[in-house]
């Protein structure tokens, strides 16, 4: 079977089977919103999608750093996370693949898959301050591209770490932030 059939079959499943449900409002503000690295992450009105969201950070950011061991602990936590949202057994499924794969390829051919899952849910969060940053690079997955998501706009791409670090562009805003 063709790799690119494959990841195309991940990715419409994915899109079919994501978490994207309206998450539930939380208006109590997240103690722990600050993000990985310099930027501020968004600041989400429901606690388990921050939660989410702040694990889905560690775990792109140990992809880009190209840390295969340190991607199997950040797919553990986010596969928690992800279990506490209703609807996101699959996504969870995915995070888990993560944190069962040994090599960064295959980490980073789940991350395709989890990646537009966690977009479509973010997309249907609500944002009290701040921004989430839809990037893209038309490279990854052997030319047909992958996206993720990310606290700041300067692209840090996951799919490729120190080969291609700034290989991409921000291809959408979600939250306070937009362009």
């Amino acid at each position: 079977m063709n790799l690119r059939l494959v990841i195309s079959a991940l990715l419409i499943a994915g899109a079919l089977t994501s978490c994207n449900q309206t998450a539930e409002t939380n208006e109590s503000k997240v103690a722990d919103s600050a993000a990985v690295g310099s930027a501020p992450a968004a600041d989400l009105k429901d606690e388990n999608s921050q939660t989410v969201y702040n694990d889905y950070l560690k775990l792109k950011d140990v992809l880009v750093s190209s840390d295969a061991s340190g991607a199997k602990a950040a797919g553990k936590e986010l596969a928690a996370a992800l279990s506490k949202i209703d609807g996101c057994e699959n996504t969870s499924a995915l995070a888990n693949k993560i944190a069962e794969a040994s090599d960064l390829k295959t980490q980073r051919m789940h991350f395709t898959a989890l990646s537009s899952d966690i977009v479509a849910l973010m997309k249907h969060t609500d944002v009290n301050s701040g921004a989430m940053y839809v990037q893209f690079c038309p490279m990854a997955n052997e030319g047909e591209g992958g996206y993720w998501l990310a606290a700041e706009k300067e692209v840090r791409n996951p799919y490729y770490g120190d080969e291609m670090l700034n290989c991409g562009s921000v291809e959408e805003t979600i939250g306070t932030g937009k362009n």
